[in-house]
């Protein structure tokens, strides 16, 4: 059967022997999946012109190794059993760039962690709440409205009808002030936020900004774009701006909503100042607005987009409030950066898909999406309750940040214990946590104290409790060692 590539040597005889070798490389090398459905042997004899003896033997010695499993109804397949070898490593040519290393405390996309039974690991929502349901009829609801222009190659902004749903939902919840033409689709906040620093090394900007602490997933991408990271610091009213003012950067990074990983809320007065120093300095805000969906102990925040569009640019998406693997987000930019923006796309990727756009424009514009964001915020509300309770009660010498948003909880550990070793210890126990060190720069001063950032959004209020009791013992032995 040529699409099995099984070549014989007919001279060398042995039909069988070689038809079995065939299928062994081909399971080894992973070319066969476990799984896979084999031909009968009737068929696989017939397309290698051989009698169906011989293919009976090979199927019989394949199956006797283990490597093939065969049930009555159900033919012939690989086994679930048969592990495919390792590739051989391929040599990476010299001068190709290789892949980074995860930054220090934060696996890489998809990363599992083994013997993990408790996963408190921050930045993800509850994958098992997906609107399966409701989300396939968003698509099959916009598929059969369609036009069938609307197939080709997208707006590079993005589909105008998404464009135009957006704008009016951000006007409506976040109090942004836009309109359709200032909003470009983008595959989530990362590549919003890389695509607009790309902007302003463009515009001759050489230092960007951002946030002490800040996650350890942005500082390795916005560094590979060539653009130098200033930290400023950030206390409990959020960024200090008299701070950022004694530096050269004339663009800053900043979560004002729910301040990552330390939970603060931008003041007031802060929020003022920020906008003083961006009119000041000629400069530009970038806001990433990544789980302000979710806030449940005050009134919603509004962005700071709204107070001066002209020097703020407004980065959202859906991977909190659905999930990450839309990669479905939004840049809401300044007229001449959007321009830019469009401009980009165009030369480099085309745009981004056009079903997914439309199918979130009509679960926006049916309510589905807010009735999913009011289910959800219940229920994070009440697992992130139930954490809170079980911290305080476990963990009494902890200080619990953070709390009135978000999907997240900042707990400084009580003072005297090693933070590293909280983690391990955790881990060793079936709880993964991650530590706050990492997002640290080397500035945060010896008054910080060791603290975890833990994720609530994925486990029921049961769990978060046997969790937090068993990170409770850690603890206690680490601050009694």
């Amino acid at each position: 059967m040529t699409d099995l590539h099984l070549p014989l040597d007919r001279s060398a005889g042995r039909l069988a022997a070689q038809i079995a070798a065939g299928f062994r490389g081909a399971i080894r090398s992973g070319r066969l999946a476990a799984g896979t459905r084999l031909p009968s042997s009737r068929d696989l004899a017939r397309d290698l012109e051989v009698s169906r003896g011989v293919v009976v033997t090979a199927y019989e010695q394949l199956i006797a190794e283990g490597f093939l499993i065969a049930r009555r109804g159900d033919g012939t397949r690989v086994a679930r059993l048969a592990r495919p070898d390792g590739p051989p490593p391929v040599p990476t040519p010299q001068g190709m760039p290789q892949d980074p290393p995860a930054g220090p405390g934060e696996p890489h996309g998809g990363q599992t962690r083994q013997g993990i039974a408790y996963d408190l690991w921050p930045g993800t929502p509850d994958l098992g709440a997906f609107p399966r349901e409701r989300w396939a009829a968003a698509v099959r609801a916009s598929l059969r409205a369609l036009p069938n222009e609307e197939l080709s190659y997208p707006d590079y902004k993005g589909a105008p009808v998404l464009r135009a749903e957006l704008s009016a939902y951000l006007g409506r919840v976040r109090a942004a002030y836009t309109d359709p033409d200032q909003v470009v689709v983008m595959g989530g906040v990362a590549h919003g936020m890389s695509t607009v620093v790309r902007a302003l090394l463009a515009a001759g900007h050489r230092t960007l900004a951002v946030e002490n602490p800040t996650s350890v997933r942005q500082r390795p991408m916005l560094e590979s774009t060539g653009i130098r990271l200033i930290r400023v610091p950030v206390d409990r009213y959020g960024l200090n701006v008299d701070a950022l003012s004694r530096t050269e950067a004339r663009a800053v990074l900043v979560t004002p909503a729910h301040q990552y990983p330390t939970g603060v809320v931008l003041s007031p007065h802060r929020r003022a100042e920020l906008i003083a120093w961006a009119r000041a300095a000629d400069g530009l805000v970038i806001e990433d607005d990544y789980d302000a969906e979710f806030r449940y102990d005050r009134d919603p925040v509004g962005c700071l987009q709204g107070i001066d569009p002209g020097r703020v640019v407004l980065l959202g998406s859906v991977s909190k409030a659905l999930a990450p693997a839309l990669r479905l987000g939004w840049a809401v930019c300044p007229p001449d950066l959007a321009e830019w923006l469009r401009t980009h796309r165009a030369h480099t990727d085309l745009g981004s898909p056009v079903l997914e756009q439309h199918a979130l424009a009509h679960f926006i514009h049916s309510g589905g999406y807010d009735r999913h964001l009011r289910l959800m915020r219940r229920q994070y509300r009440t697992r992130r309750d139930a954490l809170v309770r079980a911290l305080q009660e476990h963990v009494p010498g902890a200080a619990i940040r953070g709390v009135s948003a978000g999907i997240h909880l900042y707990v400084e550990l009580p003072r005297g214990c090693d933070e590293s070793a909280v983690v391990a210890a955790a881990a060793q126990a079936g709880v993964a946590v991650a530590g706050a060190t990492p997002m640290w720069s080397r500035e945060r001063g010896p008054k910080a104290l060791p603290a975890l950032v833990l994720g609530y959004a994925r486990t029921s209020e049961t769990r978060l409790a046997e969790a937090a009791r068993l990170l409770g013992e850690v603890v206690t032995q680490r601050a009694q060692g």
